[in-house]
């Protein structure tokens, strides 16, 4: 038999519920279920034309269970992969936390290093993101007295992280 729209509608209403309620058993969560039964009708719309149903509650059942479990296998499969994620990534993550907290604290020994004037409109750009303007103002000095130290300060960090960098990786 070939479904029509009239023919869905009915045995959405016949089984829509006990679809549901064998889904929802299966997998605990009411969302989960309620997916998987609407994946089912969606299906069964979608191939209505092609399908022969000799007996629709049957089919409908099968579909279910067999969505059902392979969603099960599915969330088993992601869990599994989550762990073996999380087991990996701890090494990792503690590894580049303290390579971040190492390069971060040189950077604050090399701003420490600069000169007053150039250690001042450094921290008030980066930290404050003050703009240049805002800065000349502050210590009444030109904006382009500003770009100046701006400028030396990123050529001295740069310079001295490099080298720091380079010693890390030779170690």
């Amino acid at each position: 038999m070939q479904i029509d729209k009239k023919q869905f509608e009915v045995l959405f209403h016949l089984y829509w519920k006990r679809m549901f309620s064998f889904a929802v058993k299966a997998v605990m969560e009411e969302e989960d279920a309620e997916e998987i039964v609407q994946d089912v009708f969606k299906s069964l719309w979608e191939r209505r034309k092609e399908l022969e149903l000799q007996d629709a509650e049957r089919y409908l059942l099968r579909a279910v269970k067999l969505r059902t479990l392979e969603h099960l296998r599915n969330r088993g499969n992601r869990l599994k992969h989550h762990q073996v994620i999380l087991q990996n990534k701890t090494p990792y993550y503690e590894e580049d936390n303290f390579h971040y907290k190492e390069l971060y604290n040189q950077l604050n020994t090399v701003v420490d290093s600069l000169p007053n004037q150039c250690k001042n409109v450094f921290k008030m750009s980066r930290e404050e993101g003050l703009t240049n303007k805002e800065i000349a103002n502050n210590l009444l000095i030109t904006e382009r007295a500003v770009e100046y130290h701006i400028s030396k300060a990123l050529s001295v960090i740069k310079l001295k992280l490099s080298k720091s960098l380079n010693l890390m990786k030779t170690n």
